[in-house]
Order: structure tokens, then sequence, then C-alpha cells
């Protein structure tokens, strides 16, 4: 019985990179004496065990036989006379398919340390092609590795090409490719993970709303880049420069799906695209079960990021119904990812990434004005049901004109 570190542990510490996740094969043992050791049983399609003391991961080394469609749709066996090289030609990437002993000694049957060496994530076998989640994966690699100078093998992208052509990709569940492009868009540089795609042909399966944009002209007088979809790439891009969290990522890559509608012959310009691009968006939050907050965010983000770039120009009425459409009394972290997401709009722009963004300061001292109307003095004046929601209405439009008329004079 012999155990090795394998996968991302030995990628990342070839790299210099910290090793947070670390996962090890064991060869030449059975279920049997795994048990007998303490080890707790916790897979379910194949052998995988917890460590008695440490509650790590110890995985049997297993072979994989393509048995149906999509990510699932495997049969594994593992047994003591499986080897660990047969172990790790199922894996994904050469990158990937290295191991070590507790001595540090390297097993690198597919010459991944050259490829990491030479900044290229290549497959192992052909056998990647029979697994449709392997576009995504590589795609994500090539976001997180990105500022090192990773690019995908030709051979690779084309099997990732094979792979989208085939239909496969519709095979995968919403759950686990929103769990590849939720990671992936934490990365460094999401834009890459999005383009990658997009160059495989998987956005077109994946995400055809998003892929549509690509081509379709902007003005250039507020669009130096032109294309909506290089805007788009750059949005997501200045939102992980700037550490955004994930709903705003997310509300980041769809705000702009209603330009995608827009007939040719009314381009550059995209009237009433906000509203238009919220059928689009709503669907692309159902396919892939995305969580509720950044569901919501990305619906509101289409619908009113124009409201948030002509903020100082609204009239105190309409500041009050973006206000109120945010619930900010309630929520007003959502109200700050709005404007957050505003923000990487306007910075998304060709030349543009280092401009300021008055209208942040703007929208949170009126959400501020709006907040400080105090409810008490309405209800010792006799107001209660619907009356005391439009006296506070009428309260919040009163402090609004006064914050606006203070803000710019």
């Amino acid at each position: 019985m012999q155990v090795y570190k394998v996968g991302g542990a030995v990628r990342d510490r070839l790299l210099g990179l910290p090793v947070t996740d670390v996962d090890r094969v064991v060869v030449g043992a059975t279920t049997e004496e795994m048990l007998a050791k303490g080890f707790r049983p916790v897979g379910a399609d194949f052998p995988v065990f917890l460590h008695p003391k440490t509650g790590e991961e110890y995985a049997l080394a297993r072979t994989e036989r393509k048995s149906g469609r999509g990510y699932g749709g495997f049969t594994f066996y593992a047994s003591p006379e499986v080897t660990l090289e047969e172990d790790l030609i199922r894996r994904d990437l050469t990158i990937n398919a290295m191991a070590e002993d507790d001595q540090l000694n390297l097993t690198d049957p597919y010459h991944g340390q050259r490829d990491l060496e030479a900044r290229i994530l290549r497959h192992v076998s052909p056998a990647f092609a029979e697994d449709p989640l392997r576009v995504l994966r590589v795609a994500r690699f090539a976001a997180r590795y990105a500022g090192l100078g990773f690019t995908v093998a030709d051979e690779t992208m084309g099997l990732m090409r094979q792979l989208s052509e085939s239909g496969e990709l519709q095979a995968l569940t919403a759950e686990r490719s929103w769990k590849e492009i939720s990671r992936a868009l934490m990365e460094d540089h999401p834009q890459v993970f999005i383009q990658v795609l997009r160059d495989c042909g998987a956005l077109k399966e994946l995400m055809p709303e998003v892929d549509a944009l690509f081509g379709v002209p902007q003005p250039e007088t507020h669009h130096p880049e032109i294309d909506t979809g290089l805007h788009t790439l750059s949005v997501l891009e200045q939102s992980a420069l700037l550490k955004q969290p994930l709903t705003v990522r997310w509300a980041c890559l769809l705000h702009d799906l209603g330009k995608g509608l827009t007939p040719e012959e009314e381009w550059p310009r995209h009237i009433a695209h906000e509203h238009t691009g919220l059928k689009l968006i709503k669907a692309v939050n159902e396919r892939f079960k995305a969580p509720k907050d950044c569901q919501e965010l990305a619906l509101l983000v289409g619908q009113y990021h124009t409201h948030g770039h002509r903020a100082l120009e609204l009239k105190a009425s309409t500041l009050l119904e973006l206000l109120q459409s945010f619930d900010i009394y309630r929520r007003p972290q959502r109200f700050e990812e709005f404007i957050a997401a505003c923000e990487m709009d306007a910075r998304g722009r060709k030349g543009l990434e280092q401009r300021s963004y008055p209208q942040a300061d703007y929208l949170r001292g009126a959400a501020k004005a709006a907040r400080a109307v105090a409810v008490q003095p309405l209800l010792e004046q006799g107001f209660k049901g619907p009356e005391l929601g439009e006296a506070l209405k009428r309260e919040r439009l009163k402090a609004l004109k006064a914050y606006k008329e203070a803000a710019t004079a």
C-alpha cells in the first residue's frame, strides 16, 4: 500500500503557489484494508475515504470508462492492481497528472512538469474528450493561471471544440456547470474564462446570450472599444481587479444582454436594452440555477445600470423609485453591490479604466438621505396603514429634493 499526493497539491507546489487542497491516492489497497485502518468511507461512486485523525480525503487508485452522456456517464473500477500511472492517465491536464510521495519524489509519466515550465494547459489523453465538464475546467484553469502566462495547447483546444460541437455540453447538470462557472468568475482573470469558452465554441452552447454580444457595435463616444462583447470582458476584468464578490461579477457578465437583441438597422444605438435584456438575464439565471442573490442583483443591474450612470441627472422622484426598487431600507448591501457593478461598467471601457465615478458617492448620499427620514413623527401625527406609506414616501421625496439641490449646487 503506497500513498501519493496528486493533482493540484503537486502542481501548485511546483509553481511556488500556496497549497490549499491536498488530494491523495492510495495504490495497492482494498476497501477492507482501508476500513481496517480506521478510514471512513464517503465515496458513493468510487472508494474515497476520510483519514481517521486528519479528516483528509484518500481515494483508491482507479480507472474509468465512458458509459453514458455527460459528466456522470462513467463507470469506475478500483482495485489493488490499478497502478499509479493508470490512475493519473484518467485526469484532465498533464499539470494535474503528477504525483509525489512523502519524500517529494515526483512521478510524472505524462510530462506535466515540462508543460508547467512551458506554461501550457494540455490534455493527458484522448479520453479528455469523453467528459464535457473538462471544457469548463480547462477554461477555469486558463483564468486562474493567465497571470503566469499559461495558454491552452492547440490540440487541447481542438478537443474542446469537438466536445462543444458534439452536444455533450447540454448533458451537464445546472449544478455542475454553476460550480465551475462561479469558481471561474472568482479567479483573477475571469474574462479569460469567457474568452476561452468562446474560442472553442462552448460559449455559444452554454450562454448564447453572452456569445451574441460579440460583433455588436456601441456608440464610440461612450464605448471606445465599440464591440459589446469586448466591453463585457473588460467589465468582468475590472470586477476582478477591484476584488468584487460573485454577485457583482455575475451581474457584470449579464448586464448588457439586451444589446444582443437590437436589430442591426438600429446599431450602434441600443434603445431600451435595459428592459429587453431582462428576459435573457432571467433565462441564464434559471439555466444555471444561480443563487438567489446572484439572480436578483443581475436583474436589477440589467434594468437600472443606466440609471446609475445618469444618477446626477435623475429627478428626485426617479431617484426615489430607484431606491425603492432596491429596498435600501432592509437590503442596504444589495444597493452597494449595484453601485459597484455600475462603476465596473463605467470603467470597463477602452482607455477609461481609471476614470472617477462620482455617481457612486452621490447614490450613497441619496440612500442615506432617504433612510434618515424618521417614521415616528408620522405615527405621532396619526398616519397608519397605506396612508403612512404615502406620507413616508412624500417625506423621503422631500428629503431627496433637498439632497439633490445641495449636492448639485
